[in-house]
């Protein structure tokens, strides 16, 4: 069975490295390599919504020299009950990888399961590594390096930005720390994972209901939507318990004077994150979007390489 990517402990911290450093070249170099000439297929599938996803792999795809095979799940065989892993024998005769955002993690790991080919996560309701892996791309070229540095997300604790962060930021050595309020904490076992990954690294792994201790000398802010996809009919139920959690002003002044800001977006401004932050000098929101494109770029490429004994 190939390599897949289906949640950010799936790397080893070289292999992390490795990536982040491809990621780099193709920053520089938008067409550093070209592994999918032909041009070869990556089927790329969307049970929901996305624009940031939906572009940087379509992108990135192409500028590796392949064809993004972008299929809509609800308009396809999935969408009327096929089995997930009859979909996987089909597709993996015909296209180099699967990319796939979707609901449950029990359906990508389905996936993988049957599918000869590399199959990556590009969002599901427990992770989203893809965005993490750009994350921390971004926080590493600002600051120079991760290990060691202090990265806290405030916000929806339980929700799939916050389990990556704990487990992507702990395989590099960071001190993460996620403050969001009580009936929000992150999935008990995923914190275990991150605390358990962090005691190799050197780093660590919290949670806290207090958003000024989770702050306290940060040296990377990070938030996200209060209310997520799916949840939009709970959104003024949601947003109460979180306003004590804005990423504003004030939140800043208790993080690190040099702290960088993070919002995988879409943002709303006056709600999770203020106006005056995200468009502020200390926001690196723009390069952390673009970043989705050169991470996952350097992703396919090296899940490529090892399927094929490269």
């Amino acid at each position: 069975m190939p390599r897949s990517f289906l949640r950010d402990d799936d790397l080893t911290a070289t292999e992390q490295v490795e990536i982040f450093d491809l990621a780099d070249t193709f920053r520089a170099e938008r067409f550093h390599q070209q592994p999918l000439a032909g041009p070869q297929s990556v089927a790329v599938i969307f049970d929901k919504p996305s624009t940031r996803t939906r572009v940087s792999f379509s992108v990135g795809i192409a500028e590796l020299g392949g064809y993004p095979l972008v299929i809509d799940a609800q308009s396809s065989q999935m969408g009327r009950g096929e089995p997930i892993e009859d979909t996987a024998r089909v597709l993996d005769r015909q296209v180099e990888a699967i990319v796939w955002r979707t609901f449950g993690q029990d359906r990508v790991e389905a996936m993988a399961s049957a599918a000869s080919v590399p199959v990556v996560n590009a969002l599901t309701d427990l992770f989203h590594p893809c965005q993490v892996l750009a994350d921390l791309q971004t926080v590493r070229a600002a600051k120079g390096r991760l290990a060691g540095l202090r990265l806290t997300y405030l916000g929806d604790g339980a929700n799939n930005m916050a389990h990556s962060y704990l487990l992507g930021g702990a395989v590099a050595g960071m001190h993460v720390r996620v403050g969001s309020p009580a009936g929000y904490e992150p999935d008990p076992a995923i914190l275990a994972r991150a605390r358990e990954l962090a005691t190799d690294s050197g780093g660590s792994a919290g949670h806290d209901t207090s958003a000024k201790a989770a702050l306290e000398g940060a040296d990377v802010v990070a938030t996200d939507t209060w209310v997520s996809m799916g949840q939009e009919g709970q959104s003024d139920d949601r947003s109460s318990p979180f306003v004590p959690y804005t990423v504003d002003a004030e939140a800043m002044s208790y993080a690190a004077a040099d702290a960088v800001v993070l919002h995988c977006l879409p943002a709303y401004r006056g709600k999770e994150i203020a106006a005056e932050v995200i468009d502020g000098p200390q926001s690196v929101v723009w390069d952390e979007a673009e970043n989705r494109l050169h991470a996952q770029k350097a992703l396919l490429t090296w899940l490529l390489a090892k399927a094929r004994g490269v």
